[in-house]
Protein backbone atom coordinates (compact mmCIF):
# COMPACT_ATOMS: atom_id res chain seq x y z
CA UNK A 1 0.00 0.00 0.00
CA UNK A 2 1.08 3.34 -0.71
CA UNK A 3 1.86 5.31 2.78
CA UNK A 4 4.64 8.18 4.10
CA UNK A 5 7.12 6.36 6.19
CA UNK A 6 9.76 8.01 8.38
CA UNK A 7 12.87 6.28 8.92
CA UNK A 8 15.56 8.41 10.53
CA UNK A 9 14.47 11.62 12.71
CA UNK A 10 16.06 14.78 11.36
CA UNK A 11 15.19 18.72 11.77
CA UNK A 12 14.97 18.91 8.17
CA UNK A 13 12.78 16.29 7.37
CA UNK A 14 15.04 14.11 5.57
CA UNK A 15 14.26 10.61 6.97
CA UNK A 16 10.52 10.80 5.54
CA UNK A 17 9.77 9.55 2.71
CA UNK A 18 6.77 8.05 0.08
CA UNK A 19 6.74 4.83 -0.24
CA UNK A 20 4.38 3.08 -2.80
CA UNK A 21 4.74 -0.82 -1.50
CA UNK A 22 4.69 -0.86 2.27
CA UNK A 23 3.72 -3.53 3.46
CA UNK A 24 -0.88 -3.69 4.77
CA UNK A 25 -1.67 -3.42 8.26
CA UNK A 26 -2.78 -6.76 9.43
CA UNK A 27 -6.10 -7.94 9.88
CA UNK A 28 -8.46 -6.90 12.53
CA UNK A 29 -8.46 -8.86 15.47
CA UNK A 30 -11.44 -8.53 18.77
CA UNK A 31 -12.17 -5.04 18.73
CA UNK A 32 -10.55 -3.66 16.27
CA UNK A 33 -11.16 -2.17 12.41
CA UNK A 34 -9.56 -1.80 9.31
CA UNK A 35 -9.69 1.51 7.81
CA UNK A 36 -9.63 2.62 4.10
CA UNK A 37 -7.99 5.94 5.47
CA UNK A 38 -9.32 9.26 2.96
CA UNK A 39 -7.69 12.12 4.49
CA UNK A 40 -5.39 13.11 7.33
CA UNK A 41 -4.70 15.86 8.86
CA UNK A 42 -1.38 17.64 9.89
CA UNK A 43 -0.47 18.88 13.99
CA UNK A 44 2.39 20.13 15.17
CA UNK A 45 3.00 17.05 17.57
CA UNK A 46 3.54 15.43 14.18
CA UNK A 47 5.94 17.84 12.84
CA UNK A 48 8.10 17.84 16.23
CA UNK A 49 7.79 13.94 16.06
CA UNK A 50 9.81 13.62 12.76
CA UNK A 51 12.25 15.57 14.17
CA UNK A 52 12.59 13.58 17.85
CA UNK A 53 10.79 16.50 19.44
CA UNK A 54 8.15 15.20 21.03
CA UNK A 55 7.46 13.46 24.72
CA UNK A 56 5.97 10.86 22.49
CA UNK A 57 8.62 9.03 20.38
CA UNK A 58 7.17 6.15 18.24
CA UNK A 59 10.05 3.51 17.50
CA UNK A 60 11.33 3.46 14.21
CA UNK A 61 10.60 3.64 10.90
CA UNK A 62 7.02 4.63 11.98
CA UNK A 63 3.91 6.48 9.76
CA UNK A 64 2.75 10.30 11.19
CA UNK A 65 -0.24 11.08 11.28
CA UNK A 66 -2.65 11.50 14.40
CA UNK A 67 -5.92 12.22 12.82
CA UNK A 68 -7.88 11.73 10.06
CA UNK A 69 -11.35 10.50 8.53
CA UNK A 70 -11.89 7.07 6.41
CA UNK A 71 -14.04 4.56 5.91
CA UNK A 72 -14.33 0.82 7.93
CA UNK A 73 -13.81 -1.91 5.62
CA UNK A 74 -12.79 -4.96 8.15
CA UNK A 75 -14.51 -5.21 11.93
CA UNK A 76 -13.11 -8.06 14.31
CA UNK A 77 -15.71 -9.80 16.55
CA UNK A 78 -17.22 -7.15 18.59
CA UNK A 79 -16.83 -4.65 16.19
CA UNK A 80 -18.60 -5.48 13.05
CA UNK A 81 -21.48 -2.60 13.59
CA UNK A 82 -19.00 0.01 11.84
CA UNK A 83 -18.22 -1.97 8.67
CA UNK A 84 -18.89 0.15 5.98
CA UNK A 85 -19.42 3.76 8.31
CA UNK A 86 -17.55 6.76 7.75
CA UNK A 87 -15.43 7.34 10.58
CA UNK A 88 -13.30 9.63 12.40
CA UNK A 89 -10.13 8.39 13.95
CA UNK A 90 -7.00 9.18 16.07
CA UNK A 91 -4.19 7.11 16.79
CA UNK A 92 -0.37 8.04 18.22
CA UNK A 93 0.85 7.89 14.58
CA UNK A 94 -0.01 5.96 11.61
CA UNK A 95 -2.51 7.63 9.66
CA UNK A 96 -0.54 8.88 6.54
CA UNK A 97 -0.86 5.59 5.02
CA UNK A 98 -3.95 3.40 2.60
CA UNK A 99 -5.03 1.39 5.26
CA UNK A 100 -4.94 1.28 8.78
CA UNK A 101 -5.94 -1.42 11.60
CA UNK A 102 -6.61 -0.09 15.03
CA UNK A 103 -9.54 -0.60 18.07
CA UNK A 104 -12.78 0.19 17.33
CA UNK A 105 -13.19 2.32 20.98
CA UNK A 106 -12.45 5.69 19.36
CA UNK A 107 -13.76 5.50 16.14
CA UNK A 108 -16.59 8.38 15.72
CA UNK A 109 -18.85 9.05 13.24
CA UNK A 110 -18.62 12.31 10.53
CA UNK A 111 -20.44 15.04 12.51
CA UNK A 112 -23.16 15.98 9.40
CA UNK A 113 -22.28 18.92 7.57
CA UNK A 114 -18.33 18.47 7.99
CA UNK A 115 -16.47 17.16 4.76
CA UNK A 116 -14.64 13.51 4.56
CA UNK A 117 -11.37 16.57 4.14
CA UNK A 118 -13.07 18.75 7.07
CA UNK A 119 -13.73 16.31 9.90
CA UNK A 120 -10.08 14.95 9.63
CA UNK A 121 -9.08 18.06 10.34
CA UNK A 122 -11.81 18.43 13.34
CA UNK A 123 -10.79 16.85 16.39
CA UNK A 124 -7.67 17.92 17.52
CA UNK A 125 -8.35 21.75 17.24
CA UNK A 126 -11.58 21.38 18.62
CA UNK A 127 -11.12 19.06 21.30
CA UNK A 128 -7.57 21.09 22.86
CA UNK A 129 -9.56 24.18 22.48
CA UNK A 130 -12.51 22.91 24.52
CA UNK A 131 -10.32 21.58 27.39
CA UNK A 132 -8.30 24.99 27.52
CA UNK A 133 -10.95 27.33 27.26
CA UNK A 134 -14.23 25.18 29.14
CA UNK A 135 -12.57 22.61 31.30
CA UNK A 136 -8.93 23.87 32.50
CA UNK A 137 -9.59 27.57 31.99
CA UNK A 138 -13.28 27.75 33.58
CA UNK A 139 -14.13 29.99 30.62
CA UNK A 140 -17.72 31.98 31.96
CA UNK A 141 -19.63 34.00 29.53
CA UNK A 142 -18.31 37.85 29.16
CA UNK A 143 -14.86 37.92 29.79
CA UNK A 144 -12.34 38.68 27.79
CA UNK A 145 -10.78 35.84 26.12
CA UNK A 146 -6.80 36.49 23.83
CA UNK A 147 -5.93 33.89 21.53
CA UNK A 148 -2.67 33.57 19.94
CA UNK A 149 -2.37 32.09 16.46
CA UNK A 150 -5.52 33.00 16.10
CA UNK A 151 -5.04 32.01 12.47
CA UNK A 152 -4.02 28.55 12.55
CA UNK A 153 -5.47 25.51 13.27
CA UNK A 154 -5.74 25.34 16.95
CA UNK A 155 -5.97 29.36 17.39
CA UNK A 156 -8.76 29.58 15.28
CA UNK A 157 -10.59 26.32 16.70
CA UNK A 158 -10.17 28.79 20.21
CA UNK A 159 -11.71 31.55 18.63
CA UNK A 160 -14.67 30.03 17.10
CA UNK A 161 -15.02 28.27 20.77
CA UNK A 162 -14.75 30.67 22.68
CA UNK A 163 -16.70 32.92 21.06
CA UNK A 164 -19.67 30.56 20.67
CA UNK A 165 -19.74 30.00 24.57
CA UNK A 166 -20.00 33.83 24.68
CA UNK A 167 -16.64 35.54 25.29
CA UNK A 168 -15.13 38.67 23.74
CA UNK A 169 -12.19 36.90 21.79
CA UNK A 170 -8.56 39.08 21.30
CA UNK A 171 -7.09 37.51 18.22
CA UNK A 172 -3.57 37.89 18.00
CA UNK A 173 -1.58 36.68 14.95
CA UNK A 174 1.06 37.29 12.77
CA UNK A 175 -0.37 38.33 9.47
CA UNK A 176 -3.49 40.40 8.03
CA UNK A 177 -4.70 37.13 6.26
CA UNK A 178 -4.49 35.21 9.41
CA UNK A 179 -6.32 37.98 11.60
CA UNK A 180 -8.92 37.94 8.98
CA UNK A 181 -9.33 34.23 9.26
CA UNK A 182 -9.91 34.54 13.04
CA UNK A 183 -12.33 37.75 12.73
CA UNK A 184 -14.13 35.20 10.53
CA UNK A 185 -14.11 33.07 13.24
CA UNK A 186 -15.88 35.53 15.91
CA UNK A 187 -12.86 37.49 17.06
CA UNK A 188 -14.04 41.20 18.25
CA UNK A 189 -10.45 42.62 18.36
CA UNK A 190 -6.94 41.88 16.73
CA UNK A 191 -4.28 42.03 16.72
CA UNK A 192 -1.19 42.04 14.29
CA UNK A 193 2.05 41.42 16.36
CA UNK A 194 5.74 40.80 14.88
CA UNK A 195 7.19 37.34 15.89
CA UNK A 196 9.82 38.82 17.32
CA UNK A 197 9.28 41.82 19.01
CA UNK A 198 5.56 41.21 20.16
CA UNK A 199 3.30 43.93 21.47
CA UNK A 200 0.42 43.36 23.03
CA UNK A 201 -1.79 46.36 23.41
CA UNK A 202 -4.69 45.02 25.42
CA UNK A 203 -5.24 44.77 29.11
CA UNK A 204 -7.75 43.19 31.53
CA UNK A 205 -7.91 39.64 30.14
CA UNK A 206 -9.45 37.34 31.42
CA UNK A 207 -8.00 34.01 30.13
CA UNK A 208 -4.81 33.29 27.65
CA UNK A 209 -5.33 30.36 25.62
CA UNK A 210 -1.37 30.25 23.76
CA UNK A 211 -0.25 27.54 21.40
CA UNK A 212 2.33 29.59 20.78
CA UNK A 213 4.79 30.93 23.39
CA UNK A 214 8.21 32.62 22.52
CA UNK A 215 8.54 35.90 22.47
CA UNK A 216 5.22 36.00 23.23
CA UNK A 217 4.81 34.92 27.21
CA UNK A 218 5.86 38.11 29.12
CA UNK A 219 3.66 39.93 27.19
CA UNK A 220 0.69 37.83 27.41
CA UNK A 221 1.32 37.77 31.54
CA UNK A 222 0.89 41.34 31.47
CA UNK A 223 -2.00 41.98 29.97
CA UNK A 224 -4.25 39.55 32.14
CA UNK A 225 -6.07 40.89 35.02
CA UNK A 226 -6.01 40.64 38.59
CA UNK A 227 -6.46 36.73 38.99
CA UNK A 228 -6.51 36.05 35.32
CA UNK A 229 -6.18 33.08 33.95
CA UNK A 230 -2.78 31.43 31.59
CA UNK A 231 -3.48 28.05 29.60
CA UNK A 232 -0.59 26.83 28.14
CA UNK A 233 -1.54 25.13 24.74
CA UNK A 234 2.08 24.63 22.62
CA UNK A 235 5.39 25.99 22.17
CA UNK A 236 5.50 26.55 18.52
CA UNK A 237 7.72 29.97 18.80
CA UNK A 238 9.52 28.24 21.16
CA UNK A 239 10.01 28.32 25.37
CA UNK A 240 10.38 31.64 26.00
CA UNK A 241 11.73 33.62 28.95
CA UNK A 242 11.34 32.48 32.25
CA UNK A 243 8.25 33.83 33.96
CA UNK A 244 8.93 36.17 37.27
CA UNK A 245 7.09 34.50 39.49
CA UNK A 246 6.49 37.50 42.05
CA UNK A 247 4.42 38.90 38.97
CA UNK A 248 2.35 35.58 39.60
CA UNK A 249 2.12 35.68 43.31
CA UNK A 250 1.17 39.83 43.81
CA UNK A 251 -1.62 39.46 40.43
CA UNK A 252 -2.95 36.25 41.32
CA UNK A 253 -2.49 34.98 38.30
CA UNK A 254 -3.06 31.00 37.37
CA UNK A 255 -0.62 29.45 34.74
CA UNK A 256 -2.74 26.16 33.77
CA UNK A 257 -0.91 23.53 31.42
CA UNK A 258 -2.81 21.67 28.85
CA UNK A 259 -2.70 18.65 27.20
CA UNK A 260 -6.53 17.78 26.02
CA UNK A 261 -5.17 14.34 24.58
CA UNK A 262 -3.77 13.00 27.52
CA UNK A 263 -5.86 13.95 30.11
CA UNK A 264 -8.68 11.61 27.77
CA UNK A 265 -5.70 8.39 28.09
CA UNK A 266 -5.82 9.08 31.79
CA UNK A 267 -9.77 9.73 32.33
CA UNK A 268 -11.19 7.77 29.54
CA UNK A 269 -14.83 8.67 31.07
CA UNK A 270 -13.89 12.69 30.87
CA UNK A 271 -12.43 12.07 27.32
CA UNK A 272 -15.44 11.10 26.08
CA UNK A 273 -17.07 13.25 27.97
CA UNK A 274 -14.91 15.87 25.72
CA UNK A 275 -15.68 14.42 22.40
CA UNK A 276 -19.50 14.38 22.78
CA UNK A 277 -19.32 18.43 23.37
CA UNK A 278 -17.31 19.11 20.76
CA UNK A 279 -19.24 16.97 18.28
CA UNK A 280 -21.90 18.46 19.49
CA UNK A 281 -20.95 22.13 18.32
CA UNK A 282 -18.99 20.60 15.26
CA UNK A 283 -21.08 23.31 13.03
CA UNK A 284 -20.08 26.10 15.14
CA UNK A 285 -16.00 24.45 14.97
CA UNK A 286 -15.86 23.55 10.97
CA UNK A 287 -11.76 23.99 10.54
CA UNK A 288 -10.44 26.54 7.51
CA UNK A 289 -8.71 23.96 5.33
CA UNK A 290 -5.45 26.34 3.94
CA UNK A 291 -3.86 23.27 2.31
CA UNK A 292 -4.67 20.04 0.83
CA UNK A 293 -2.10 17.86 -0.85
CA UNK A 294 -1.78 14.46 -1.89
CA UNK A 295 -0.16 11.73 0.04
CA UNK A 296 3.07 12.16 -2.40
CA UNK A 297 3.39 15.29 -1.36
CA UNK A 298 3.56 14.98 2.66
CA UNK A 299 7.19 15.98 2.76
CA UNK A 300 6.24 19.23 1.35
CA UNK A 301 3.38 19.56 3.22
CA UNK A 302 5.36 19.38 6.63
CA UNK A 303 7.90 21.91 5.57
CA UNK A 304 5.10 24.41 4.99
CA UNK A 305 3.85 23.60 8.59
CA UNK A 306 6.88 24.27 9.50
CA UNK A 307 7.98 27.70 7.79
CA UNK A 308 4.88 28.95 9.11
CA UNK A 309 3.32 29.08 5.39
CA UNK A 310 -0.42 27.61 6.29
CA UNK A 311 -3.37 29.76 7.09
CA UNK A 312 -5.98 27.33 9.13
CA UNK A 313 -5.34 23.69 8.58
CA UNK A 314 -3.22 21.84 6.03
CA UNK A 315 -5.06 17.98 5.23
CA UNK A 316 -3.72 15.11 3.42
CA UNK A 317 -5.65 13.02 0.35
CA UNK A 318 -4.93 9.65 1.04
Amino acid sequence: MRAVVCSALSPDLAGLAFHGDWPEPPAPGPGEVTVAVSHASLNYPDYLMLQGGYQFRPELPFIPGTEGTGMVIAAGEGAEALAGQAVMLGARSGLMAERITLSARGLRPVPAGLTMAEAAAYTVGALTAWVGLAERGRLQAGERVLVTGAGGGMGRAAVQLAAHLGAHVVAVASSESRLQLARDAGAAEGILVDRDHPQIPVKDIDLVFDPVAGPLVLPLVRCLRRGGRYAIIGFVGGRGDPVPLNRLLLREIELIGVRAGEQGRQDPAAGLRHMREIDARAAHLRPHIGLELPLSEARAAFAAMGAGLIDGKCVIRI
